[in-house]
């Protein structure tokens, strides 16, 4: 004999059949669904809080679009190679940033492991303290893997006072595996470049 259409069954532990509305397995799945939905909604807000994080890492790795490495020392002096390279600074600044900002030096020579230490200067022409960020990268891109800094003032904020004037050190070196890319064998010449922004004091 047919069932009622409107109802499925199911069973108890006793083994007898429990007649269970369609409604309610509706509800059911509906439920479930939205559950779903809420996992992917708040999987994704997650995958983009994780994406800059991701990307600067990534950058940071792999020297992608000419981001320079971070070392805590030079090579062994044993391990500087006859070959040299210019390096030439660059300064810029956002307009919103009431700031001079220049390298003390417009290039220099440094052998390939060579440790070597330019300076910028920076100074406030405003009325009020400001705190700025610099970003940085290094052309041609292909390079950003093997150039290193050790010291920098863009690995943190830096905040000066009106009309305060500073002098900031660069510690850099370019890592002898250039010796392995062959892509890198016709270099001679890189560019490290800077921007400063401004930024909230912390």
């Amino acid at each position: 004999m047919a069932g009622d259409p409107s109802k499925k069954r199911k069973r108890t532990t006793s083994g007898r059949p429990v007649a269970q509305p369609l409604e309610v397995l509706e509800r059911q799945q509906n439920k479930r669904l939205g559950l779903n939905l809420a996992m992917m909604v708040a999987g994704m807000l997650m995958l983009a809080y994780a994406s800059v994080p991701l990307y600067s890492f990534f950058c940071r790795v792999t020297g992608f679009g000419g981001t320079t490495q971070k070392a805590v020392v030079a090579p062994p002096e044993s391990a500087i190679l006859k070959r040299k390279m210019q390096v030439t600074f660059n300064a810029d600044i956002d307009p919103n940033l009431a700031w001079e900002f220049k390298p003390l030096q417009n290039k220099v020579t440094v052998r390939v492991g060579e440790k070597k230490l330019i300076f910028y200067t920076a100074k406030n022409n405003s009325n009020v303290p400001l705190t700025g960020i610099a970003t940085f990268n290094v052309t041609p891109e292909k390079a950003g893997w093997v150039f290193n800094k050790i010291q920098c003032f863009c690995f943190e904020n830096q905040t000066l006072q009106p009309g305060q004037e500073v002098t900031m050190p660069v510690s850099f070196f370019i890592d002898p595996a250039i010796a392995t890319d062959k892509n890198l064998d016709e270099l001679q010449d890189i560019t490290l470049s800077y921007t400063f922004f401004k930024a909230k004091p912390r």
